[in-house]
């Protein structure tokens, strides 16, 4: 955010604020501070040394954190202590923000700046808040400090704008958020859960559903179930803007294929690449690696040609549902069996030797397939459907912990309790 802008929006900010707010920079009450250059040891040979891979969601797991050598001299100058807030300054979590509590003897690395609050009148847990509103993060995403790295620095993040109330509405904000934050994160804890149990209930039937095909006496190969089976070309296709779907392996979903953002290639590319063979509705495209084992099958009204690292699967219509195939090989021990080679070992990429050569025991005849697709159709469909629900949940949650911030830093929070349907 260019300088001129700032000081215009803080000032449009403090005439809209409450009786006794004032916008402040923060160098003013606080000071900025680059961490110390170092190797991280995880020799104890010093203190903690906090890296930025160390701030996670959840905070910082004090026992994994390495250690560094350093003089008492440079210790007092990068020491952490209660209430201070670290930063990371680069990469991809530029921006993100960890409030200092108990530590152990520690200091900071060199791509984290530490504000150390040097006035009595802002709380330490009231900035920390104030660092995960939109306002802060729109200053982020608009490159604070310009940097072609996306990373900011302490002179940048010192002439950050804030809007301070006196301190006991610093008090009170906090309590309140605390108090309605946690109800959030109950709620979205719950709706997690249930978004993971109704994943792990059509898993669960899909296991129990295709048991059975991954031994026995009676057998036999997908290549002989199969018109064919055929390798992608392996290069990448040149793409343009508009034309014929290149299915790459981000495309090929559970059962399904993820066309959003999916590279395009003009009718020349598609020709080469389908030279092999012309792919049609009703057809499979497993995924060979990066994942390798997730399997799509092509709908009606699409022509698509193969991206690399995936296999196109024709079965035989007299011997094999389509989407009795995918179903198939997405369950959890025939995912297990084709992801392993004879040693038993788990690969990043299937072989086509071993596509071809791959078991099916106990093939349910088309008639029994049908049906078995028909029963875990609506069993995904609800899945899904309960899935969207949780989903939205919690992207309604996230919206709701943003408004509440909103409210809280612009003055708004008028109650002792935040207004909050849970």
């Amino acid at each position: 955010m260019k300088q001129g802008n700032a000081l215009s929006l803080a000032t449009e900010h403090s005439r809209s604020m409450p009786k006794g707010w004032e916008m402040k920079k923060l160098g003013e009450v606080a000071k900025a501070i680059y961490g110390y250059t170092e190797k991280a040891s995880f020799e104890e040979i010093g203190p903690r040394f906090l890296r930025i891979t160390d701030i996670q969601d959840e905070g910082v797991n004090w026992e994994t954190v390495p250690f560094c050598k350093i003089t008492d001299t440079d210790f007092n100058k990068y020491k952490l202590i209660d209430g201070d807030i670290v930063f990371a300054r680069t990469g991809a979590t530029t921006g993100k923000s960890y409030l200092v509590n108990n530590p152990p003897k520690s200091v900071f690395a060199s791509y984290l700046i530490k504000v150390h609050i040097n006035s009595g009148g802002l709380l330490p847990e009231y900035l920390f808040l104030f660092f995960q509103t939109k306002t802060y993060w729109d200053s982020i995403n608009e490159g604070i400090s310009g940097s072609a790295q996306g990373g900011f620095n302490a002179t940048k993040l010192s002439d950050l704008y804030i809007p301070l109330p006196p301190l006991p509405e610093q008090q009170r904000i906090v309590a309140i958020l605390d108090e309605a934050f946690a109800g959030i994160a109950k709620a979205k804890a719950n709706a997690e859960q249930n978004l993971k149990n109704a994943k792990e209930l059509f898993e669960s039937y899909l296991q129990g559903v295709f048991k059975s095909k991954i031994e026995g006496d009676d057998s036999s190969t997908l290549d002989s179930l199969c018109e064919l089976i055929v390798d992608c070309e392996h290069k990448t296709a040149p793409t343009q803007e508009t034309g014929y779907p290149s299915i790459r392996t981000p495309n090929i979903g559970k059962g399904e294929l993820i066309l959003e953002n999916v590279n395009r290639v003009s009718y020349e590319t598609y020709v080469q690449w389908t030279r092999r063979a012309i792919p049609k509705a009703g057809d499979l495209i497993l995924a060979r690696e990066a994942p390798a084992g997730n399997i799509a099958v092509i709908p009606e009204n699409i022509e698509v040609c193969l991206g690399q690292r995936t296999v196109l699967i024709r079965p035989k219509k007299d011997k094999l549902v389509s989407k009795y195939l995918a179903y198939l090989i997405l369950s959890k021990d025939v995912q297990e069996k084709l992801l392993s080679h004879s040693t038993g070992a788990t690969v990043e990429h299937v072989n086509m030797k071993d596509i071809r050569a791959f078991k099916i025991y106990n093939l349910s005849n088309i008639t029994e397939q049908q049906a078995i697709v028909r029963k875990l159709d609506t069993l995904s469909a609800e899945t899904k459907r309960l899935e969207a629900i949780y989903q939205q949940k919690i992207n309604d949650l996230e919206e709701l912990k943003k408004s509440v911030l909103q409210k809280a830093f612009s003055g708004e929070l008028k109650t002792e309790k935040a207004e909050v349907t849970l």
